[in-house]
């Protein structure tokens, strides 16, 4: 009995304990779990900027790739219309070749020099061969003027008491052999007395270009004459007869080719004194029977 006496003032404490007991096993357990949040929270925390920075990175990185692809395809087409053509390039190589070159000064003391017919005539065809070739070249040769493009001559002009003449050095070529062969003067367009003997100057200009032409292909000039086969030469009546007296002699000589009678012929012939004269013939009739040229003195042993 005792026992139960005390029993409600104990069981009243024990309540309060196990009141106190489990409240703070409540504040612990929510401790606990407010301290595991705040531990969470940095991770959570720290684990979006790494995010933030992959996904930036990746955005940053993936961006500029789009934009050089883009750009890439827009500049693409644009550069390709400005390309410069192969073709134009030798065109503006070839802009130097018509530099002209300075007039020839002893051209000017020649045109000075002549007739005064001739002046304004060789004046004009000056100016006329400059026009129709910007490029040509002034010279003296022959003691004449002459025009020469790419290194050859073109054509030339001179001046004499009566008349002036011009001709191109492949007249030939140019203007037909006949007329080239048929002029009664040095060239092919006969005796100049005056500037209206000329031909037009669209004429004269389609000439020198021909001429230019020939030059640039490399065509060679004809030849002027046409060589032809000499007739075997006839001895004179005083060497026909010494050769007639000495038979060796005279077969020595029918045994040489023409050009070798020819030597013995001319030499003969050329003697300006009777006595001279006499002298050859008999030692061409003594060297004939030895069986000699007319030049064996200067022949090769």
């Amino acid at each position: 009995m005792a026992r139960r006496e005390s029993d409600p003032g104990s069981a009243a404490a024990v309540k309060a304990g196990a009141k106190k007991a489990a409240k703070k096993a409540v504040e612990g357990k929510a401790g606990v779990s407010a301290a595991a949040a705040k531990r969470a929270e940095p991770k959570q925390a720290g684990s979006k900027p790494a995010a933030a920075k992959v996904s930036a990175a990746k955005t940053a990185t993936a961006k500029p790739a789009v934009a050089k692809k883009t750009s890439a395809k827009k500049t693409a087409p644009a550069s390709s219309p400005t390309r410069p053509k192969p073709s134009a390039k030798p065109a503006a190589a070839s802009a130097p070749a018509a530099t002209a070159f300075p007039r020839e000064p002893r051209i000017d003391a020649y045109i000075a020099r002549a007739a005064a017919f001739a002046q304004p005539i060789l004046r004009d065809l000056r100016e006329r061969v400059h026009a129709a070739c910007p490029p040509v070249q002034e010279t003296i040769k022959w003691g004449m003027p002459n025009f020469v493009y790419r290194g050859k001559i073109l054509c030339g002009m001179a001046a004499f008491k009566q008349h002036a003449s011009f001709g191109f050095w492949q007249g030939a070529n140019i203007v037909g052999a006949e007329q080239s062969a048929g002029s009664d003067a040095m060239g092919q367009f006969g005796r100049l007395t005056a500037p209206a003997d000329l031909p037009g100057r669209r004429e004269f200009a389609t000439l020198v270009k021909r001429a230019m032409a020939l030059i640039e292909t490399g065509a060679k000039r004809p030849p002027s004459k046409t060589a032809q086969p000499k007739p075997p030469p006839r001895p004179p009546a005083d060497l026909a007869a010494a050769l007639a007296a000495n038979p060796a002699a005279r077969k020595t000589f029918d045994g040489f080719p023409p050009s070798q009678q020819r030597e013995y012929v001319e030499w003969v012939e050329t003697a300006k004194r009777e006595e001279t004269r006499r002298a050859r013939v008999a030692q061409a009739v003594e060297w004939m029977a030895q069986g000699k040229v007319r030049n064996w003195k200067y022949m090769a042993k």
